[in-house]
C-alpha cells in the first residue's frame, strides 16, 4: 500500500467519522450529547483539510503512486 493510498484511507475515515457525529448530534435528545458530538464532528475538520491538502501534494509530486 503506498502512502498516497494511506492518506486517502486516512481521508475517507476522517470524513466517515464526521458524518457519524453529524448525525449522532442530529438524532440525540440529549442536548449535552448533541454538543459534544457536534463539537467532536468541527474538531475533526482541521484533520481533513492537513489530509486533503497532503494528498494533493502527493498527487503534484508523486501521480504514479495513486492507485
Amino acid at each position: 500500500m503506498t502512502v498516497g493510498t494511506q492518506v486517502q484511507q486516512a481521508l475517507a475515515n476522517a470524513r466517515s467519522a464526521q458524518a457519524n457525529f453529524e448525525t449522532f448530534s442530529l438524532k440525540t435528545q440529549d442536548e449535552f450529547a448533541k454538543e459534544m458530538y457536534g463539537h467532536a464532528a468541527e474538531e475533526l475538520q482541521p484533520i481533513i483539510d492537513g489530509l486533503e491538502k497532503r494528498l494533493a501534494e502527493i498527487e503534484q509530486e508523486e501521480p504514479q503512486f495513486l492507485t
